[in-house]
């Protein structure tokens, strides 16, 4: 929002080339490596809750403070610089690693051949594509900044719930 839509899409192709890595890992049997070893599903799981319930207390700070929210959170500098940090903010995002291996791991039938893996990952691919890109076009104009900026802490709130419940179920789920 603070610098401009052709920013923004970088930043949020950079996003969806983390998006892609995760995708690759997961098609590839990442969440079956996971499974197999229950400590490694066990650690991004509380890695995960962990980094959802920063996300959380800093939703919740921010909805109290009286400072701009674009300042803050602004993500400038050369094109190659915002989409690294783009795709590395996604790379280090536990919920995108168990996002794409939960979806992997119910949508795709076990005995599955390359062309469905290939399938829904290009499909799955080109929805973030279309998500991301879409927010950085929606989050660039000036109603909807305008809009966020009075109902920022608001938002904030909502967000802030939204991480802890997420937090507290990840923390709660059970191995079947």
């Amino acid at each position: 929002m603070a610098h401009g839509r052709r920013t923004g899409v970088i930043f949020s192709l950079g996003i969806c080339a983390g998006s892609a890595c995760w995708g690759l890992a997961a098609a590839l049997g990442m969440s079956a490596v996971m499974m197999a070893n229950v400590w490694l599903f066990e650690a991004i799981k509380y890695i995960g809750a962990a980094y959802l319930l920063f996300l959380a207390l800093k939703s919740l700070r921010s909805a109290f403070s009286e400072k701009a929210a674009l300042s803050k959170r602004s993500y400038g500098g050369t094109a190659r610089q915002v989409f690294v940090k783009g795709a590395l903010i996604h790379l280090t995002n536990p919920k995108a690693v168990l996002s794409w291996g939960a979806i992997f791991a119910i949508m795709v039938p076990v005995q599955s051949n390359v062309s469905v893996l290939l399938g829904m990952y290009l499909f799955l691919l080109s929805a973030s594509i279309c998500v991301f890109v879409g927010y950085a076009f929606l989050f660039s104009t000036d109603k909807v900044v305008a809009l966020y900026q009075r109902m920022r802490s608001i938002f904030e709130l909502i967000f802030a719930g939204f991480f802890g419940f997420a937090s507290i179920k990840i923390l709660t789920a059970k191995l079947p």
